[in-house]
């Protein structure tokens, strides 16, 4: 990424092969440009995406890599075309940094729909033809378009995994209308993006219930999360006891699991919203059809909604439950995420550790 005459001042860990493994690691970024804002990081949470691409399970990740899509952090710089922001605002930015900017969906500000795709925050090819490197470094440059304002009361930190996990269940719940007080909502899996949904479904009034596959989680999200109800999903009898109960659910399960278990606890013109990858979706057309019920996708959100979450978030304080990190522990913070060792999201603190 780097040339002739273009200083390496940004310091980030980078994985150099398919093993994984991070370490320092010397780069540059682009010049401002007029519409750009160059951002000092100051904290980044970790996805299971930066397990995915640093370990190179799609077969395509281009090294060295620099992981981190969940970034906060204070703007240091702006371009002369820039509106929204100005030095000294604190800033977010999310999944992806580039999109055409010119098709129906980035016009709709759909933008993580665009037809040309969007440009992902780390290992994806920029306009330019650079590879993006993302938050697990000091600073980045965006376009303002791409960034997002953290409102002052929100603490950095806390605002991190909103950038990814909350709005990746944030965007299907208002679509879908599971802002209705009184409605009944289901949540699969309740790991990072599961415990968020737990959070805003508490926050629009639903009555929660936590399906979890693991007995040892049922204390924190009746008592930590404040769920309504928590059910064993192996056990038949629980689920059977629930059938025909919930307006809706989310899944965040990406581990392969039964469809039509869940897809019978919907009420006639339920929904599930999947938002977690498993290797398969398979259900019987009689589980759709007898209760005219919708199998619906979605991954993380346009520009729009994710200002409106992050501003939801601050007004009605919702906040994640982070671990806070050095950036020296990012290596077990993976080896922990895979084995899904984590209350509920790793957030390194970039601005006192990345030196």
């Amino acid at each position: 990424m780097s040339s002739e005459g273009v200083k390496e001042d940004c310091l980030g860990w980078a994985a150099r092969d398919p093993s994984g493994l991070l370490s320092p690691y010397k780069f540059s970024r682009r010049t401002v440009g007029r519409d750009d804002v160059s951002i000092r990081i100051t904290h980044c949470g970790v996805c299971y995406a930066d397990v995915v691409w640093t370990r190179n399970e799609h077969g395509n990740s281009k090294y060295p890599l620099v992981p981190g899509h969940e970034i906060v952090g204070i703007v240091k710089e702006v371009g002369c075309s820039v509106q929204r922001f100005k030095v000294g605002d604190r800033v977010g930015v999310g999944t992806y940094v580039n999109s055409c900017r010119e098709c129906e969906y980035c016009n709709d500000r759909l933008e993580n729909y665009c037809k040309k795709g969007p440009v992902s925050t780390f290992d994806a090819i920029d306009a330019d033809g650079t590879v993006t490197k993302g938050g697990y470094s000091s600073y980045i440059v965006v376009h303002e378009r791409y960034c997002f304002k953290i409102p002052e009361t929100y603490p950095l930190a806390l605002a991190a995994p909103l950038l990814c996990a909350g709005i990746t269940v944030y965007t299907p719940m208002m679509r879908h209308k599971m802002n209705q007080p009184g409605k009944s909502l289901g949540v699969i899996g309740l790991g990072g993006l599961g415990h968020m949904a737990v959070k805003f479904g508490k926050a629009f009034g639903l009555k929660v219930t936590v399906f979890s596959t693991s007995i040892s989680k049922k204390e924190e999200a009746l008592s930590l999360l404040g769920a309504d109800h928590f059910v064993i999903s192996s056990d038949p009898e629980q689920i059977k006891a629930m059938a025909k109960s919930l307006d809706f659910i989310i899944d965040t399960a990406s581990g392969d699991h039964p469809f039509d278990n869940y897809m019978s606890l919907l009420k006639t013109g339920g929904i599930l919203a999947l938002v977690g990858y498993p290797s398969e979706v398979k259900f019987s057309p009689a589980s759709l059809n007898l209760g005219m019920r919708t199998v619906s996708g979605s991954k993380t959100g346009g520009t729009k909604d994710i200002q409106e979450m992050i501003d939801f978030c601050a007004a009605q304080k919702i906040y994640p439950k982070i671990e806070l990190i050095p950036i020296d522990y990012a290596n077990k913070a993976l080896e922990r995420l895979i084995k899904r060792d984590v209350k509920y999201r790793f957030v390194i603190d970039i601005e006192n550790s990345l030196k």
